[in-house]
């Protein structure tokens, strides 16, 4: 290990000053120590939500389709098999959506997004490097001290 820090952008700077220092980036690794899982509330669920949603989803794929696979009108031809297509996968994903949060509704009401977080980062290397590293974590710390840099150590 060459250097312990609080935070994750700590560690990425400090890698940043060793590879400014040529150092190998393939023999660099940041290693996060006391994992916590953490789930964000983004929102309320509601039928509303989750069908509009579902229709956005299928209109995207309803486009996509129906650039690949439709056929321009001919003259005759009043409506827009484009048009239908899209309007077709759109109910299509919003159905799907709704019977999704249905079945699932006993579980939650919310939407949310989870991350994995680091209580501690370490920088660590191999150990034949390790000195080399070393003069590049000093030559960094001069560089914070001359106050070119704020990082923690």
């Amino acid at each position: 290990m060459v250097a312990k820090f609080d935070t994750y952008a700590e560690a990425v700077d400090f890698v940043d000053q060793l590879i400014r220092h040529e150092f190998p980036a393939p023999m660099v690794a940041i290693v996060g120590s006391d994992l916590r899982s953490v789930e964000r509330v983004r929102g309320k669920l509601s039928y509303g939500s989750v069908a509009l949603r579902g229709a956005i989803a299928g209109s995207w794929v309803g486009l996509i389709l129906g650039m690949f696979l439709g056929q321009p009108t001919t003259g005759g031809s009043t409506g827009s098999p484009l048009g239908a297509v899209i309007v077709i996968s759109a109910g299509v994903g919003m159905l799907i959506n709704i019977v999704r949060f249905s079945l699932s509704r006993n579980r939650h009401e919310f939407s949310s997004a989870s991350a994995v977080i680091a209580a501690r980062y370490d920088v660590v290397v191999p150990h034949p490097l390790a000195g080399r590293a070393q003069q590049a974590m000093e030559e960094h710390q001069r560089e914070c001290v001359n106050g070119q840099h704020g990082h923690k150590n």
